[in-house]
């Protein structure tokens, strides 16, 4: 049975009239879900990048790092977002440094598993090059660690595209969630809710699949080696 005939008459799980009425409606909330999926992998990556770099020179640091990453991903999302309100307001302040801590356990962890496949002949070689330690990482390391970074941005993107939605429930910066949330409110009101569940599945599904050929860009002699 399909979503519309288990749907009552007036209340089906999708309309195409409610899509044409609310349209800008559903596109502010589709950019404010983008806009803050950006700002918060962005700041994850420029935060987690330097950490995964610092666990990979000092290795006694490696343990530490990843633990307090962890940590922060462990707290529930209501939790943190309402020890996070009373500071910074309903905005999406709280909602980006949120899911920015989130992110970080992903990308740190894959950047510096990343890191740490690179052969040592390869490290040896540029060593021998003369390269120094800055010049290796930049010229020779990261570049090899990429496919392993892109895979933990792919991860940290897509779910953040999901936990953005929570942030409707302490304040009016949720993205495609505050529909969620005001369909749930308004009598239930499905089209509402499924609209606005399939923009976030969509979202993620576009953004993984721009994100997997920006890293076949970037990385083509993976596909030589598949190959």
């Amino acid at each position: 049975m399909s979503f519309l005939a288990r749907g009552e008459a007036g209340n089906p799980w999708f309309s195409w009239t409610y899509v044409q009425d609310n349209y800008d409606t559903l596109r502010d909330a589709l950019l404010d879900h983008v806009v803050i999926t950006v700002w918060s992998v962005a700041i994850a990556v420029v935060i987690a990048i330097p950490l995964a770099v610092l666990a990979y020179w000092v290795r006694p640091l490696a343990t530490p790092i990843l633990t307090s990453a962890g940590v922060l991903y462990t707290i529930p999302s209501l939790a943190l977002l309402a020890a996070l309100t009373p500071f910074m307001g309903t905005g999406r302040s709280p909602v980006i440094v949120a899911l920015t801590s989130y992110a970080l356990i992903v990308l740190i962890r894959n950047a510096l598993v990343g890191l740490l496949q690179v052969p040592d002949d390869v490290r040896e070689a540029a060593t021998a090059m003369g390269y120094g330690r800055f010049a290796r990482l930049w010229r020779i390391e990261l570049p090899l660690a990429l496919p392993g970074m892109l895979t933990g941005l792919r991860l940290a993107t897509v779910s953040t595209v999901a936990l953005v939605t929570v942030g409707a429930i302490v304040g009016s910066h949720g993205g495609l969630g505050s529909l969620i949330l005001a369909g749930f409110r308004n009598n239930y009101y499905k089209a509402e809710i499924a609209t606005a569940a399939i923009g976030c599945v969509a979202l993620a599904l576009v953004l993984d699949l721009v994100l997997i050929f920006v890293s076949r860009a970037l990385t083509p002699w993976t596909r030589r080696r598949a190959a």
